[in-house]
């Protein structure tokens, strides 16, 4: 069995080099009414992911996705689910459940599948913490089909007999890095544990650090890999660049991008106070504005992510624990107020913009000693970020001896030197410090004067 599982782990499906790909969701023996559904909703064309993973999983393979945030992951492994339940005519004996690693990520998967399910009698349950427990357990009694739920509080409903896993025949595990990386581990194992043996089991992660592929040895049955995008790729329709900017500065160059700028924008931050002192100062600069991280209610965060798609908020300033859970297809800019802790982060904070085949732009404020934070993310990503024109500032000389970078990203090579502003832009001087200027993809107005506020950094944490 081993073997056969290394055999199959390295075949890897590139969707650019499948041949005869399905180009519509006819092509892909989906059941009438499912078809019906999805071209109601305005869904078309299936996405690389949902192309090259939906026929493995009808056949009931198991099934390694990677791919990033935004391609479409819900319906690669929702629609063969769905499929499955209008086969049988809407009487499974077993019922599928979809482990996500955040509220926000839960709620959205729910909805969609509600979305598409409604019409033919599919029922649904949602478990996720900072709910009340009661109504949770009362739509368990409902003997729902699909179940979706954080790890956290499916192991509370567990520990509280509400639950029985010996029913579950499909299993998926969605960004299954971001959950260990909340350190979800141990109640990752505990599910599985709980879980039948026989069941089709889909994993889908955006990277796989060896702690994926260990889970997979152990608990999947020769699953077929399937990659869309090399680990660390961007999306081609992003545009990026970066502003040299001590932290006491970074205000005032904000409220200047929110004035070129005239479309909605996701702000990361990098704690839960420094986000919600950020939102503080983007109202008083009379924009509209909420703020999401995990010392908001779970009203507080529904409401803060419903009025960002619906426009009520044209600004929404967050932590990374919504970095994989926005799912909104207009954002006009994402600017990293603060570098992430992970550079791999990196990557699924701008994909929040280019999204559903549009353009987007992604700005990230590096502060003078960070030059080597700035190249762990170039690593990651293996492309240069150009150093904006109208950036005042540069980096310290002594940042450049890669002495302030706190970490190697996962997947970063050793002694790979790529360069700040790459091409006709500047290459990064670790001897004066100085980095020249590059195009920028968008001009701003000179910067004010400083406000002379400083952040206290503090640690954030995520909820389950």
């Amino acid at each position: 069995r081993v073997i056969r599982y290394l055999m199959t782990i390295s075949n890897t499906t590139p969707s650019a080099k499948t041949a005869e790909a399905p180009s519509c969701f006819a092509d892909l023996n989906l059941h009438p009414k499912l078809l019906t559904a999805v071209t109601n909703l305005g869904f078309v064309t299936p996405t690389p992911i949902q192309k090259d993973a939906i026929p493995v999983v009808l056949d009931g393979g198991d099934v390694i996705g990677v791919a990033q945030t935004g391609t479409g992951k819900t319906l690669a492994f929702g629609l063969p689910i769905l499929n499955r339940f209008l086969k049988a005519n809407g009487r499974c004996s077993g019922r599928s459940l979809i482990i996500l690693p955040t509220r926000e990520l839960a709620i959205q998967v729910e909805e969609t599948l509600h979305k598409v399910g409604k019409t033919f009698g599919l029922r649904t349950a949602i478990l996720i913490g900072g709910a009340p427990m009661r109504p949770q357990q009362s739509s368990l009694r409902a003997n729902p089909d699909i179940i979706v739920a954080t790890p956290g509080r499916l192991i509370d409903h567990l520990q509280s007999h509400a639950l029985d896993l010996r029913t579950v025949d499909t299993l998926v595990l969605d960004e299954a890095d971001r959950m260990l990386d909340m350190g979800f581990e141990p109640q990752i194992k505990q599910i599985l544990r709980a879980v039948p043996v026989e069941r089709q089991t889909m994993l889908f992660s955006a990277t796989m650090p060896p702690k994926i592929v260990d889970i997979a040895k152990k608990y999947m049955y020769e699953p077929k890999r399937v990659e869309v995008a090399q680990q660390g790729t961007t999306a081609k329709d992003i545009s990026q660049e970066m502003y040299i900017v001590p932290q006491e500065n970074k205000n005032d160059l904000l409220a200047d991008l929110l004035y070129d700028y005239k479309g909605t924008v996701l702000v990361f931050a990098r704690t839960r106070s420094r986000a919600a002192r950020v939102t503080r100062f983007v109202k008083k600069a009379d924009h509209t504005a909420a703020e999401i991280h995990s010392d908001r209610s779970l009203s507080q965060r529904r409401a803060a992510l419903d009025g960002f798609k619906s426009g009520k908020y044209r600004v929404l300033v967050a932590t990374d624990i919504a970095a994989r859970g926005i799912d909104v297809s207009d954002i006009e800019l994402v600017v990293n107020y603060d570098l992430p802790d992970n550079a791999d982060d990196y990557v699924h904070r701008i994909g929040r913009t280019g999204r559903a085949g549009k353009s987007g732009h992604a700005i990230s404020f590096a502060a003078p000693d960070q030059a080597s934070d700035m190249r762990d993310i170039e690593r990651t990503i293996r492309t240069s970020v150009n150093v904006s024109k109208n950036s005042k500032h540069q980096f310290d000389a002594r940042a450049g001896s890669g002495s302030s970078s706190k970490r190697r990203p996962s997947g970063a090579r050793p002694g790979s030197k790529p360069s700040f502003g790459g091409g006709s832009g500047g290459r990064f001087n670790s001897k004066s410090g100085s980095v020249p200027s590059a195009p920028a993809a968008r001009s701003h107005a000179k910067p004010r004067r400083a406000t002379g506020n400083r952040f206290a950094k503090q640690k954030s944490s995520s909820s389950r």
